[in-house]
């Protein structure tokens, strides 16, 4: 295993949400609060009244309308919020987007810059002082709640970048029954991207870190077991208790400790987005599959990896690696097209393959240590492999 340090300061309340319990939470931290929120979902569920009761007393300035793949613009804007207003902590209530833009607001606030600096340098990130984060968290998908990532799109630039916070939120709520209301589509696409993040921290070099891959194993099993019946039963407590607790475990820090290998399929995504404003967790769904079945085929050395995959995660027991290895990358297939959204670019209006090549190569820019280490010529291939269904 690679030496590694993992320092994880969130202070995490996993159940109902109580609003004498959120107002303690933020107002540890002063008076003055920026709310930040996404679109009309948190004022129909009805928990837009509940944080504003919470809130009574405090001075806030609201932030709504923060989109998915959230854009700079919007941290923008909450930067002026945040300096015309003194903030002193922020309250991010929504999913990754809303949580990811309020890390680096929070961040911005302390800057005189341009935000997009700060998305652009991660040691600048690192490096200037964030303003209190308290979420609360409504998609099971990103586990932003519990690490120092952030995504953050430029439309006008095309790029989707990662950042990175100088600290992890400092108060994350999570009530499973806030995902209730979570329509079928975003729950699949969540779940996809819980699956993602532990499948791109489980196909790593590393020979001896076992420990890791067995919690990897473990929380792949309960993603694919309960994303069916949260789809089908939106109700159902267990299924959203055990999606929410998956995605923050996913990627709260643990499952890549001792790994040495980058991510594969994320700065491809990234780049589908950045151009198309695609959902993210869509993107990774359609890439997977086509990734896997690309690195299976390139290198044989990966057979082993991908045989254990199938073996302890999908229960399959053919009597060779490599007939396990194919097994198991079919099976991905078929789970994630069971998530009922398209498995094809062109189904998610990329009809052609004009930017493939400027996508191409701002993508393998991040791809040097991937599990494979793809160059521009692979990814074009993943990304063509992706316009018909099926594995090529």
């Amino acid at each position: 295993m690679q030496a590694f340090r993992l320092n994880n300061q969130t202070d995490l309340r996993f159940g109902p949400l109580k609003e004498a319990d959120l107002k303690a939470a933020v107002s540890q931290f002063g008076d003055r609060v920026l709310f930040v929120y996404g679109g009309h979902s948190i004022k129909a569920s009805g928990l837009y009244d509940r944080v504003i009761k919470a809130l009574s007393g405090l001075h806030v300035t609201e932030l709504p309308g923060i989109a998915p793949n959230p854009k700079i613009d919007s941290v923008r804007a909450g930067q002026k919020l945040a300096k015309a207003n003194n903030i002193q902590v922020i309250l991010a209530v929504g999913g990754g987007s809303v949580i990811d833009a309020s890390k680096v607001i929070g961040e911005a606030a302390n800057y005189d810059g341009d935000p997009w600096d700060i998305v652009r340098d991660s040691e600048l990130g690192k490096n200037t002082p964030q303003l209190p984060i308290v979420d609360v968290v409504t998609l099971a998908a990103t586990g932003t709640e519990m690490n120092i990532n952030a995504v953050i799109s430029n439309p006008e630039t095309k790029q989707k970048l990662g950042a990175r916070s100088s600290r992890t939120p400092a108060v994350s709520f999570m009530d499973p029954t806030l995902t209730f209301t979570v329509p079928a589509r975003q729950t699949a696409a969540g779940a996809m991207d819980i699956f993602s993040h532990l499948c791109e921290q489980y196909f790593d070099r590393e020979p001896d870190n076992d420990a890791t891959k067995g919690m990897i194993e473990g929380l792949l099993r309960s993603v694919i077991k309960w994303a069916p019946v949260a789809i089908k039963h939106p109700d159902s407590l267990p299924a959203r208790q055990n999606l929410m607790w998956t995605a923050t475990a996913a990627l709260n820090g643990e499952m890549g400790a001792g790994n040495r290998n980058g991510w594969s399929c994320h700065p491809m995504e990234h780049e589908l987005s950045a151009y198309y404003d695609i959902t993210h967790g869509v993107g990774l769904g359609i890439l997977t599959p086509r990734w896997m079945h690309y690195v299976l085929t390139t290198d044989p050395t990966t057979t082993a990896l991908f045989a254990r995959f199938g073996r302890n995660v999908w229960h399959l027991t053919d009597a060779e690696d490599e007939d396990l290895a194919g097994h198991a990358i079919a099976k991905t297939l078929a789970w994630i097209t069971s998530l009922g959204f398209g498995m094809t670019l062109p189904e998610v209006g990329i009809p052609d393959d004009k930017n493939f090549a400027p996508m191409a190569q701002a993508a393998a820019k991040r791809l040097g240590n991937a599990y494979l280490p793809l160059d521009e010529a692979a990814v074009t291939a993943i990304y063509q492999a992706s316009m018909t269904p099926g594995l090529a």
